[in-house]
């Protein structure tokens, strides 16, 4: 198990002088009020998927241990980092993930009951979305934003425009419907769009293709010493058998 980064890097944020802290928290506050993403945070402060601790189910815990399953090893790393109780975050950071993939691996996970599906409706609404599993329009009735009737009323909404070959995106008709704010929409796909790139605290962390190729050419010396050697020894031994037989003479 490596080491939780991203507690690391936080620790160590955190041990910075509260002006610092002050001057940082103020532009972050700025940035997500550009983003749209201020009203979300405060929202569902409890309910962001990054933060969540995936739990494990029984077969989940089954699987780890013994891998009947041959399931693909990033779906055990997966696990094993949610039974240490890393979060979603934590997770991407130590697998060198994105969040989208990771949540790719949650969704995965669910669905073939290795762990817990989340108990609150946004965290499990926003993995489905973030994956790609979830349209816009299902997104919102997951997280009980909409329901199934608004949502079939956008997208009749939608059907009409078609028609008239005036097509609007699920997330403008239902704002212009009223059923969600413009700015919810912005930050949702922000929040994917962002959710694709991978973030890297410590690039000293990652591999390094000339680290990787010093071994193997190490090992290369070790086999030209080592065919040298047996060279020599076999000369060595023919010497002495012709040596042995001379005196047998």
């Amino acid at each position: 198990m490596k080491r939780n980064i991203f507690k690391l890097f936080l620790n160590k944020f955190l041990a910075y002088p509260l002006w610092v802290k002050q001057v940082v928290y103020y532009r972050l506050w700025q940035n997500m009020k550009e983003n749209n993403c201020e009203k979300y945070i405060i929202d569902n402060a409890d309910k962001i998927f990054s933060l969540h601790i995936p739990t494990l189910t029984f077969k989940g815990k089954q699987e780890l241990w013994d891998k009947k399953g041959g399931l693909d090893n990033n779906i055990y790393n997966f696990l094993k980092y949610a039974h240490n109780g890393y979060t979603i975050i934590e997770t991407a950071l130590n697998m060198f993930m994105s969040v989208e993939e990771i949540a790719k691996l949650f969704i995965f996970a669910i669905e073939q009951n290795l762990i817990e599906k989340p108990e609150d409706s946004e965290t499990y609404a926003m993995a489905g979305f973030i994956s790609g599993k979830l349209f816009t329009g299902e997104y919102f009735v997951e997280n009980k934003t909409i329901t199934e009737e608004q949502l079939n009323l956008a997208l009749m909404e939608q059907t009409k425009n078609d028609c008239i070959s005036n097509h609007m995106l699920i997330g403008k008709v239902l704002t212009d419907k009223g059923f969600v704010e413009e700015g919810t929409v912005r930050t949702l796909f922000k929040l994917k769009s962002d959710s694709r790139k991978r973030f890297v605290i410590n690039p000293d962390m990652l591999p390094d293709s000339n680290r990787d190729i010093k071994p193997v050419n190490e090992l290369e010396n070790e086999i030209k010493a080592l065919r040298a050697e047996n060279s020599a020894l076999k000369k060595t031994m023919a010497e002495i058998i012709k040596a042995v037989k001379h005196h047998d003479i």
